[in-house]
């Protein structure tokens, strides 16, 4: 069996660093990080999780915390790949992950308590919307946590530039002719939901553009299901915007549905963007035009920014807004020829 002394001789540094990389310490650099991690996974270390429960006085088991209203929890097309970005990384560092969830058989609990009764040491929340007094209490507790999609001081957040990716859609829209775009917004009162709605406005004052009320529609909770039904209603107006910008690729991919339905062509009579990138979008027929968010980096990052806070509890708590990009496919069309 190779003990981390093998890991320290084979990689010449002492035992203490090594153990500090392989517990992800911010006092390592990340270059000796990468060294130690890779030359263990090679020789094929694996630590007695029990010896270091006992030592480090961790448990070495992460909670993970899905709040969402739609019920698909993993099967979420987005955050089922910045779990497995989350659950790869942690991995690296010796960690387990447990899923935390408001029962234990018919008892129903604060997640703060279930998180507790399972002795992690730190929590991610996926998915978590912004009013939530149940992620409130567990953000206000002394447990490390890391929370997507939310804006808050009192805890890690990573989150994509929305406001950015709504330029970036607009900006593409507008390129090729547009004028008259719709949006179709999620408004479960989530965080995203409500930063995209106000891109949107900001990328149309951008252009002069009028922010027309009937072309602001209700999305609901990002499904297929709420897009395909607001894009029936944007079909219905007597002024049919020629665009589409939908707060989610799910949506957006419900709204190309419809236009179908309808008789009509997207993006011959209707161009459709999405955001997320997510992998369903380049498969479709057309291929999503779409804002891409990196949701690997995401669940890689919130892994570091959790585990770091574990292992010092006196750092600060860090703001991470991610990157995102524009991804041209075949659901837009340029209309000024």
């Amino acid at each position: 069996m190779v003990t981390i002394y093998d890991v320290a001789k084979k990689t010449g540094f002492s035992i203490t660093t090594v153990s500090r990389a392989l517990n992800n310490y911010p006092d390592v650099s990340e270059k000796t990080k990468k060294l130690i991690l890779e030359v263990a996974d090679k020789m094929g270390y694996f630590p007695n999780s029990i010896a270091r429960s006992l030592t480090m006085k961790k448990t070495f088991t992460l909670g993970v915390i899905f709040v969402e209203d739609l019920g698909i929890g993993m099967k979420h097309p987005f955050f089922s790949v910045v779990i497995e970005g989350f659950k790869q990384r942690a991995e690296k560092f010796g960690f387990d992950l447990v899923f935390i969830n408001r029962f234990i058989g018919e008892d129903r609990k604060s997640y703060i308590d279930h998180a507790y009764y399972r002795g992690v040491d730190g929590v991610i929340v996926v998915c978590s919307h912004y009013d939530d007094p149940e992620v409130k209490k567990l953000i206000e507790s002394p447990l490390p946590s890391v929370v997507l999609d939310v804006h808050s001081d009192q805890t890690n957040v990573i989150y994509s530039n929305n406001i950015y990716g709504c330029e970036l859609a607009i900006d593409h829209l507008y390129s090729l002719g547009h004028q008259k775009i719709a949006h179709i917004a999620a408004t479960d009162g989530s965080f995203t939901g409500k930063e995209r709605l106000k891109g949107f406005g900001l990328a149309l004052d951008k252009y002069g553009l009028t922010i027309d009320d009937s072309y602001i529609v209700n999305g609901g909770l990002f499904s297929y299901e709420s897009g395909y039904n607001a894009m029936n209603r944007l079909l219905k107006l007597d002024d049919v915007p020629t665009a589409v910008f939908a707060s989610s690729d799910t949506m957006a991919i419900g709204a190309i549905k419809a236009i179908k339905d309808a008789g009509l062509s997207a993006p011959d009579d209707i161009s459709v963007v999405g955001f997320d990138d997510i992998e369903l979008a380049q498969h479709i027929t057309p291929g999503l035009t779409t804002i891409r968010q990196n949701a690997e980096l995401m669940g890689r990052k919130a892994a570091d920014l959790l585990i770091n806070q574990i292992n010092d509890e006196d750092e600060d708590f860090s703001t991470i807004l991610l990157p995102v990009e524009l991804i041209i496919r075949d659901s837009t069309k340029d209309i000024t020829n």
